[in-house]
């Protein structure tokens, strides 16, 4: 009889329960508490109140100043995932990058047998969710590292010329493309879903409430940075660099609310229900 009870029991319980997990990986810059330093409580606790179990998230930490292949970037940024996974159990698992995070991790999704924790990753992991992603690299990066005023500027936000930096100048990235990354065009698929969310401007007006999200000096400082950009631009990055690989979600004006663009500040952060859209996407 009890034998009949634990194949009753076995026919209708699952052996393992499936965990779906979601890891936040920051752009440029060393981190070591990129939680309250790049995410900020608020975003992230949004985001993952979209996964079953809320708890099954981690907050990325490495040194992303160093070009994308290093032991520090992409070394870090594995080791870190693949603990993650095997501490959590995890079996379905969400990326949501930000900036040059998302070089990072095309990084490893391109070359799955640079390092034996990549092919796991990759198994791992079912989508991607790149926040105005420098695909195609910025012409500010190209300026930071001739030393001109966008030095000045954009040492906030891009810190100054590190392997990072020079790694997003524009001709870099192209033959970056061209030769290690997938997911450009021409260039093979990547193994997984890459989707895109594009910032297409900046405001600043000191009477728009909007403009303060993100913090209001931040948007004037993305503002200037525009005028050497495209008209399309989220004050750091064209639009045709964050389209560049992977397929498009959605241009920041589809979906916000109130059609607000966002710069590239707020798109690592909760404004105009951006962190709802990644939440109901989880």
């Amino acid at each position: 009889m009890k034998k009949y009870l634990l194949l009753g029991v076995l026919a209708v319980a699952p052996l393992t329960q499936a965990a779906t997990g979601v890891a936040f990986v920051h752009g440029t810059g060393n981190q070591t508490d990129a939680l309250h330093d790049y995410w900020t409580t608020d975003f992230v606790n949004s985001v993952r109140q979209g996964l079953p179990n809320a708890s099954k998230y981690t907050v990325i930490n490495c040194d992303f100043d160093q070009y994308m292949w290093t032991d520090q970037a992409a070394g870090c940024l594995a080791g870190q995932l693949q603990q993650f996974i095997a501490n959590e159990s995890i079996d379905s698992l969400t990326l949501v990058t930000h900036s040059n995070g998302g070089n990072v991790v095309r990084w490893i999704m391109s070359n799955p047998t640079w390092d034996a924790r990549y092919p796991n990753i990759i198994n791992t992991t079912d989508n991607i969710i790149a926040l105005a992603p420098s695909s195609g690299g910025t012409p500010l990066a190209d300026a930071v590292v001739n030393g001109n005023v966008f030095e000045q500027i954009l040492g906030w936000l891009l810190g100054y010329a590190s392997d990072a930096v020079k790694q997003q100048q524009v001709s870099w990235m192209s033959y970056y493309n061209s030769t290690w990354l997938h997911g450009t065009s021409g260039r093979p698929a990547l193994a997984v879903n890459f989707e895109t969310v594009v910032g297409s401007d900046v405001d600043s007006a000191i009477w728009d409430g909007d403009s303060y999200c993100g913090g209001y000096t931040n948007q004037v400082a993305l503002e200037t940075t525009q005028n050497w950009l495209d008209s399309c631009s989220d004050g750091f990055l064209n639009c045709s660099s964050q389209s560049a690989a992977g397929s498009v979600w959605f241009v920041d004006k589809q979906k916000t609310r109130g059609s607000e663009p966002l710069s590239h500040q707020q798109s690592r952060r909760d404004c105009f229900y951006l962190d709802r859209f990644i939440r109901d996407r989880l």
